[in-house]
């Protein structure tokens, strides 16, 4: 061990500079990490193609009025993730997420829990549509993909089993609409016959993947197994991918899907078939740790996501 007596002048002289350095930066730290407000909120959005974030902005009225503050996720799992890790987080997610798995708690929104039950009869209103579109007849792979894609649409949108698969993944259905499988087939022989050496590829919104994959796991048993790949990377994408400029891309699918309606720049006149398919719930959601809000209501969410309200224990009586 070096005896610090022993060393020169200058040499004891920069050894004791550095501690001094040290000690003091590590008091700054120390300063600012007890300065900081524990009880600012930290918000989190989506992205501005988002019709996760439509739904919410348009239902709680802050269209265009969102804080700059606001920090952007790029998908339902982003977010589930950021605001999961995260205890002065809130944002918004799907009803579809699975919010113990992912450490986080939804509010009761005007009184009403965020409930698949409270969804269906009307009482939970914060809430927006999951769309399809096709792509335009004789703009496919082949004519028993065509064929297939009609089949599927039909199996989404009124049999039993489709709604029923829907339902069971979280999207808002009547199920008792539906009419069964067998009585509807008829119109689509293609069906009947092997299809494993067909594809049906979806795109679009990441907050329907769970619906699709269940009805397309659900159609596949009852279309002589054709095959499916799932790719949602976003709402914009499930219109440009099958009647957009993507259509003829690496990157083209056969059915598209948004978590809103299309907009009028996306038409969708030349489509086989397009329309809603099922209704999702929006449940904004905080760190399950977060001890300073359980509800709210429309006015309180509007201030926090607007910047009115910047800190948790402002929202306290």
């Amino acid at each position: 061990m070096v005896n610090f007596f022993k060393l020169n002048r200058s040499i004891r002289t920069l050894f004791l500079y550095i501690v001094l350095l040290s000690t003091a930066i590590a008091g700054t730290a120390c300063a600012q990490e007890a300065t900081a407000d524990p009880t600012a909120i930290h918000i989190y959005t989506r992205d501005a193609a988002s019709g996760t974030r439509e739904g919410f902005e348009t239902v709680v009225g802050l269209k265009g009025e969102l804080t700059d503050l606001a920090s952007e996720v790029a998908s339902n799992g982003e977010m589930v993730n950021r605001v999961g890790n995260d205890p002065s987080g809130i944002g918004y997610v799907s009803l579809v997420t699975n919010f113990a798995e992912n450490n986080l708690k939804p509010l009761v929104y005007n009184g009403v829990a965020p409930t698949m039950e409270a969804a269906v009869s009307g009482e939970y209103t914060l809430s927006r549509p999951f769309s399809y579109t096709t792509r335009a007849a004789g703009d496919y792979d082949s004519e028993e993909k065509e064929q297939l894609i009609e089949a599927f649409v039909t199996f989404l949108t009124k049999s039993t089993e489709g709604l029923e698969a829907v339902l069971d993944a979280g999207g808002i259905v009547d199920v008792s609409m539906g009419i069964p499988w067998d009585e509807l087939k008829s119109d689509y022989p293609i069906v009947n016959q092997d299809n494993r050496h067909v594809e049906i590829r979806s795109g679009g919104s990441t907050s329907v993947e769970k619906t699709v994959q269940s009805a397309l796991e659900t159609f596949q048993v009852h279309a002589g197994y054709v095959q499916f790949s799932i790719d949602q990377t976003g709402s914009s994408d499930g219109w440009s991918r099958v009647l957009g400029d993507e259509k003829d891309g690496p990157n083209s699918k056969d059915i598209g899907f948004a978590s809103r309606y299309f907009g009028e720049d996306e038409p969708t006149n030349n489509a086989i078939s397009s329309g809603v398919f099922c209704q999702d719930a929006i449940a904004v959601v905080v760190n399950v740790n977060n001890n300073y809000i359980d509800e709210a209501s429309t006015e309180q969410l509007y201030a926090i996501f607007s910047g009115t309200i910047t800190k948790w224990n402002e929202l306290r009586n």
